[in-house]
């Protein structure tokens, strides 16, 4: 019994430690795509002011990342109205203008209100990018996307995603504005689990 009381105990002492490193541990811990390099998943949502919020510290992270950093964006899909936003991430993705839109996907459903859930809406905000609109129409409605929304719906979960904005740092970590104390502090966690999963030299 006392073995039992003891090892509770530690688990608890290892739940507090976790929460006080600002992570929470991942199990079972996901593969990573690259083994050579230490990934960082952003899960996002186009519609959600939390992430809007912690765009500019992520674009102005993205400049400085170590060199042995795999950066991923995540479109998390919890429903039908995260699917349709994924999918213009996606669509921007298989276009290459991913660059192009992001930000601007962000400032036109925060700022300006607009939904982006049609698809001739979708339509004229990539017109507007530079893309025909039968090369946005093509990509929108292609087996690729589809797969890769089918495929997000599913990513979430295994992370256990409950809530965007989410980091996720080598399948092993969770960094949210919860675990990491604030939303200003979230980069800073992972700048530290990045040091920790970083070969040693």
């Amino acid at each position: 019994m006392l073995k039992i009381i003891a090892l509770l105990g530690l688990m608890g002492l290892s739940t507090l430690a976790n929460a006080e490193g600002g992570y929470d541990p991942i199990s079972p811990a996901q593969p990573v795509q690259n083994p050579d390099k230490v990934e960082v998943i952003e899960f996002f949502w186009y519609g959600c002011p939390h992430c809007y919020s912690l765009e500019p510290a992520m674009a102005e992270w993205l400049k400085t990342k170590p060199a042995n950093v795999e950066f991923i964006r995540q479109p998390a899909v919890f429903s039908d109205l995260w699917g349709k936003h994924a999918k213009a991430y996606y669509t921007a993705e298989a276009l290459g203008v991913l660059d192009k839109v992001h930000a601007d996907l962000f400032d036109a459903i925060q700022n300006k209100k607009q939904k982006l859930t049609d698809e001739n809406d979708l339509a004229k905000f990539f017109v507007e990018h530079g893309v025909k609109d039968e090369d946005f129409r093509a990509a929108y409605n292609s087996f690729l996307v589809d797969a890769k929304l089918r495929q997000a719906e599913s990513i979430g979960p295994r992370y256990g995603i409950t809530g965007v904005p989410s980091l996720v740092v080598n399948g092993k970590y969770k960094v949210t504005a919860q675990s990491a104390k604030s939303q200003a502090n979230m980069l800073n966690v992972v700048n530290q689990l990045i040091a920790q999963e970083s070969p040693k030299k």
